[in-house]
């Protein structure tokens, strides 16, 4: 009898399956103990009190430290994450999340990249609050980057490369030239600007039932940067099940954990479209549900 990739999964708490994927219900700390190990953890927690989600919480700690045990040499954490403001001082728990991670699991801080978003003003006295953090860790020496290519904005790849340096005078001198860059693109910024009102998220209706959602082009920039067609994306916090329906989209294998069942449900139908969209693309007949 042929085996699936899904044969090494824990067969309890399965709320719902595809052939990409699995949707466990449950806590997931619990679940993530009997997991083996993936090559990708895209995800993000609740931020401090800024959304109630069905009245849950979450152990920070043993998330982490259970996050660390899941992923495999080599295999990235993208950990989307946010400071709540009380009477104009920020809560600073982003930063202490990621001193968290990389002091007391042992995971590398790989890149700090910012989610640039449109987003409303804090309040009188601060700027416009357009960003978020995307701290991105590797479990020892990163094994996949597929870096996202963008064009110039001018010609600067024509012309020629030159190196300085100040000398003991504080005299800034040419100490090098080169042959200039021809190629037209470079590697993408790690500032991410996605719009977010309206149907830019997503144009799936239902994930608006979720207090907070990924915008669907930052979870398929992720994934196609840090793995490969086949490998193995986990989100303990799978909310509206963004990570499910681009993985999908994408040709990767997904599991995602879900306390709350209200949440399991908007997932399941998001995932169900996701894979009629992309079997309508592919002239292909639609993935098997359980």
């Amino acid at each position: 009898m042929e085996t699936s990739w899904k044969d090494q999964f824990p067969k309890e708490n399965r709320y719902f399956e595809t052939d990409n994927g699995i949707l466990y219900l449950g806590d997931n700390i619990n679940i993530m103990e009997s997991l083996p190990e993936v090559d990708m953890v895209l995800t993000s927690p609740p931020y401090d009190n800024l959304r109630t989600y069905e009245g849950y919480s979450f152990d920070f700690e043993k998330t982490a430290q259970r996050i660390k045990k899941v992923m495999k040499q080599g295999a990235v954490l993208v950990w989307v994450v946010k400071d709540q403001t009380i009477n104009g001082t920020e809560s600073l728990t982003s930063f202490k999340q990621a001193l968290y991670f990389r002091e007391q699991t042992g995971l590398l801080l790989h890149d700090t990249m910012i989610y640039d978003k449109d987003g409303p003003p804090k309040n009188a006295n601060r700027y416009q609050d357009d960003f978020e953090y995307m701290f991105v860790f590797v479990k020892g020496k990163l094994k996949t980057f597929n870096p996202i290519m963008v064009k110039k904005l001018n010609d600067t790849h024509k012309r020629t490369k030159k190196a300085y340096h100040r000398d003991l005078a504080h005299e800034c001198k040419t100490f090098r030239t080169g042959k200039p860059n021809m190629r037209p693109f470079k590697k993408k910024s790690n500032i991410w600007k996605y719009n977010i009102g309206g149907d830019c998220s997503t144009t799936d209706k239902i994930a608006f039932q979720h207090p907070a959602i990924f915008p669907e082009q930052l979870a398929h920039n992720h994934i196609i940067s840090w793995t490969n067609e086949n490998e193995i994306i986990l989100d303990p916090f799978f909310g509206s099940g963004t990570v499910g329906v681009m993985a999908e989209a994408l040709d990767r294998k997904w599991i995602g954990i879900e306390i709350s069942e209200k949440y399991c449900q908007i997932a399941k139908k998001r995932i169900q479209k996701a894979i009629q969209r992309t079997a309508m693309a592919k002239g292909t007949k639609q993935d098997t549900l359980f």
